[in-house]
């Protein structure tokens, strides 16, 4: 029995010494980009081996510096960046450390995007309704391309709050709806 206890004894040590945590070892710098839903926040994540001085850039889709910005960095940060005020699209954030340059793209969708804009065929031939729920002033631009995508209408409303409105279109048989916000952002349907 004494035996059996040994072996068990060493057995489970042997046992907790295997699943025992190794010493965090250090990793290289890094550096993540994550857009918070529902905002117009993109947060960029850095975690670095040493303290030191850095450089952040923002492109745009066209590789124009939109936003730059030195600073020091004590192994890491979690910055927050507002977005507000740029358009729809695809954007770089990189990051410039004594280690070198990393660099991450983002597609950004301004929050509150046309997810508040509605097309509908009302029953009525030839007739749409398009709504707009908004709480603030924007201006919308309205095109409305027949079936051989040619422009048979445009129009730019300027909106405070709520808006609605019905367009007749008489004789044709294919109609796209292309709305297009002062933000960039654009919403199309085709019936």
């Amino acid at each position: 029995m004494k035996t059996k206890s040994l072996y068990l004894a060493a057995l489970f040590f042997v046992g907790a010494t295997i699943v025992a945590p190794a010493k965090e070892l250090p990793v290289a710098n890094a550096m993540t980009v994550v857009a918070v839903k529902g905002s117009n926040v993109v947060k960029v994540i850095y975690k670095g081996t040493t303290n030191g001085k850095l450089k952040l850039n923002i492109y745009n889709g066209s590789a124009q510096i939109v936003y730059s910005e030195i600073r020091n960095s004590k192994e890491g940060f979690i910055l927050p960046l507002n977005f507000s005020g740029l358009a729809a699209g695809e954007y770089i954030v990189e990051l410039i450390d004594a280690s070198g340059a990393r660099s991450e793209k983002i597609s950004y969708q301004p929050a509150g995007s046309l997810s508040n804009v509605h097309i509908a065929k009302l029953a009525e031939s030839g007739k749409f309704l398009l709504s707009v729920a908004n709480d603030s002033h924007e201006d919308i631009t309205v095109k409305i391309y027949d079936q051989d995508n040619n422009l048979v209408h445009t129009s730019t409303k300027q909106v405070d709050g709520d808006f609605a409105q019905i367009f007749a279109i008489k004789n044709f048989t294919g109609v796209t709806f292309q709305v297009t916000t002062s933000k960039g952002i654009t919403k199309e349907v085709t019936f």
